[in-house]
């Protein structure tokens, strides 16, 4: 099979047939084989009877349907794992990524050996309460990833080598960050490429504040997994490390200071007296805990094996 489509939705019911239709036509244009996947991310309006509906009409089209909403992360987590095609290619569901795109996306994967192709809205048609975050968000994602030549790394629209959607594990929602995640995986050969964005024909954008500042916590955990993931005692022990050195010179303070003072006053002031003590015993607290809570409760996170398991209810 050619390509693989994975549309992650939620509460899309007006877009979709329009959707799928628009698919068709691309495929058919080009004699692809391909497959449609729509996750259905728990929507609550008529999307997952619209999607059974396409089916009856393409034996192509198959769908996930969750029990409740989990988020865009576990939806294309479970998309990614009942593709088959070549070439997998993820989009929104809202007609503001354009099926017109996934020939050229196909050709940068098969013929100039990419393995992920993410695509850039140059020009958007979001208002500027959108517009500016994702900017500052790009910015801090490009430096702390060192992908420095994506623009976009939250657009839907994107292109992946099937290698690399069966070796990366999204969960949380770190969807934002596939190319960063496949870049530690190995896969390093990201490229970009310039996409058209429709405005929203229908429904409304469900981007909120949270979701901007829930996305540079995502990036900080990644961050560290990326960087001390494997070995997290180099972070850790080394924050501990300096927190019992600093420790150990506030005791050595205390005791000059009580031996000076013996030496020249004949009394020896109570160690509880002096701020160093409780310097002493603060910094020894803050090391173990940096040995303990973080690294322990940093493995507990990454090897629960309850990270993905999420309740299906229709899958077909």
């Amino acid at each position: 099979m050619d390509i693989s489509v994975v549309v992650p939705l939620f509460n899309e019911e007006e877009s979709l047939t329009e959707l799928t239709r628009w698919i068709e036509r691309v495929m058919a244009a080009n004699g692809f084989s391909y497959e449609i996947i729509f996750v259905n991310d728990g929507s609550t309006d008529s999307s997952q009877r619209v999607v059974r509906s396409l089916a009856e009409g393409n034996p192509n089209i198959h769908s996930i349907s969750f029990a409740r909403n989990y988020g865009k992360s576990p939806a294309l987590n479970e998309g990614f794992r009942k593709a088959q095609g070549d070439v997998v290619i993820t989009m929104d569901a809202d007609l503001q990524d354009s099926p017109d795109e996934i020939p050229e996306l196909y050709r940068m994967i098969m013929a100039e050996g990419y393995d992920l192709v993410s695509g850039w809205k140059k020009k958007r048609y979001d208002p500027l309460s959108k517009t500016i975050p994702t900017k500052l968000f790009n910015a801090t994602a490009r430096k702390v990833s060192g992908i420095r030549n994506l623009h976009d790394f939250n657009c839907g629209l994107k292109a992946y080598r099937k290698e690399v959607v069966k070796h990366i594990e999204v969960y949380g929602d770190m969807h934002r960050y596939i190319p960063y995640l496949a870049k530690n995986a190995g896969y390093k050969k990201i490229g970009e490429k310039v996409v058209q964005h429709q405005a929203r024909k229908y429904g409304h954008t469900k981007f909120g504040l949270d979701r901007f500042v829930n996305g540079y916590l995502d990036l900080a955990t990644l961050w560290f997994q990326s960087s001390f993931g494997v070995k997290p005692m180099h972070l850790f022990g080394l924050l501990g490390s300096a927190m019992f050195i600093i420790g150990l010179l506030a005791v050595l303070v205390v005791l000059v200071l009580k031996i000076v003072s013996m030496c020249h006053d004949g009394f020896a002031f109570y160690v509880t007296n002096s701020v160093y003590f409780y310097l002493s015993l603060a910094c020894m607290i803050m090391g173990l805990q940096f040995f303990l809570t973080g690294f322990i409760g940093e493995l507990i996170t990454r090897n629960s094996p309850e990270r993905n398991n999420y309740l299906i209810a229709e899958e077909f």
